[in-house]
């Protein structure tokens, strides 16, 4: 992606409302999340050609963090420098992060939150818009056999051995195989601008490993620093996302005594219905634990290792697709992403969703809306919500 002229950048209000737009609207959590971007800048608005948004979905996955939200912040970063970061990461985040603050703050005025057919319209939707990301995006990064038999064989990999370290090492010996066979050989489509000075990765990556270290230091249980640590040690550590974040915090606040399962599983459920990144549930364990001051430093703590390590990340990714060898391997690792959201399609948004013949009919129902008559994404998610309540309640 070239640099935007002047003319082109747009402003910190203008980022932020389209991305809160995003942010009320992106059901499902990562997987789909990657397809609203998709079609939202790399289709509508061109601002990113598809393999240039591959590289940044993949070098998002191999971070630790919540794929989605950096994919965000780094579309925002790289059309607004820091500031549009901020603006793509605060309009993204700030919904669903409101709702579960204030969710922590007054659960029991919504004792049902997480059941109903209405959740259940949404998954469903949400197997509907994943595949379809999945169709668009292999048609472009998977243009012959090879690549198309490495996506298939990641996603066999992926759904056989399902551990979270097991996404990164696919991505890296797809990435491998494609240097070998010499995929992607031909000059880069177009110079991916990274407006960083030279220095400040090193400082990102500096940051991010001090306040890791001190994040371990001894806290007691349930004050603010201790729910900063904990959820830096989340963001910092774990792999996969929203879904996978969960076991590890879990962990943290319902195995320490902190907080009844119930209430972890009331939040998680309401989580699961939500627009926005899952890991605003976040949001949820630090209000329950220490009101709206709680919640904040909770959703600040759980995004901001994944943040410095973009920062750090991106001038290096930038100079790797620069080289024969390094252009052959992101081919191999655009085909294993490919791979990787066919494996997150079935496992957890088919398998948690589709249980028969009603809610097929309703995600081919889903799907001709959103491929076939162009119905708006943001139309389409009430819709299924809808028709969820009326057949499937």
């Amino acid at each position: 992606m070239t640099e935007p002229s002047s003319d082109d950048r747009l402003s910190f209000s203008q980022i932020f409302l389209l991305f809160l737009r995003l942010g009320l609207t992106s059901f499902g959590g990562p997987a789909a999340h990657l397809g609203f971007f998709h079609d939202e800048f790399v289709k509508r608005r061109r601002w990113l050609s598809d393999s240039a948004y591959a590289e940044v979905v993949a070098l998002c996955q191999l971070l630790p963090g919540p794929a989605s939200s950096q994919v965000g912040l780094t579309i925002g970063f790289l059309r607004g420098h820091y500031r549009g970061a901020l603006a793509a990461w605060l309009g993204f985040t700030l919904p669903s992060a409101v709702i579960m603050i204030g969710l922590a703050l007054g659960l029991n005025a919504w004792p049902e939150a997480s059941s109903g057919g209405w959740v259940q319209g949404l998954k469903l939707f949400v197997v509907a818009v994943v595949a379809q990301a999945v169709w668009q995006m292999g048609k472009t990064l998977c243009p012959d056999r090879p690549r198309i038999a490495m996506a298939l064989l990641v996603a066999v990999i992926l759904l056989m051995m399902g551990e979270t370290w097991m996404q990164i090492l696919a991505l890296v010996i797809a990435g491998a195989v494609g240097s070998f066979l010499g995929l992607g050989s031909g000059e880069a489509s177009e110079p991916l601008h990274v407006p960083l000075q030279s220095r400040k990765p090193a400082l990102f990556a500096g940051a991010f490993l001090i306040l890791l270290l001190v994040s371990f230091l001894p806290q007691a249980t349930g004050s603010l620093g201790w729910i900063g640590a904990e959820m830096y040690r989340a963001g910092a550590l774990v792999f996969g996302g929203g879904h996978v974040v969960l076991p590890w915090l879990q962990e943290g606040f319902v195995a320490s005594g902190a907080m009844p399962a119930d209430t972890f599983l009331a939040g998680y459920g309401v989580a699961q219905a939500m627009p926005g990144p899952l890991f605003s549930f976040s949001g949820f364990l630090g209000g329950s634990q220490a009101g709206v001051l709680g919640g904040v430093i909770a959703v600040l703590a759980v995004f901001l290792p994944g943040t410095l390590l973009v920062f750090a990340g991106l001038p290096l990714w930038s100079w790797l697709r620069e080289h024969h060898r390094a252009r052959s391997a992101l081919a191999g690792v655009n085909a294993g992403v490919v791979g990787l959201l066919l494996a997150a399609l079935y496992d957890p948004v088919w398998v948690s969703a589709v249980h028969g013949a009603q809610d097929l009919a309703l995600v081919l129902a889903i799907w001709v809306c959103l491929a076939v008559w162009r119905v708006p994404v943001w139309l389409l998610a009430p819709l299924s919500a809808l028709a969820g309540v009326i057949l499937l309640s």
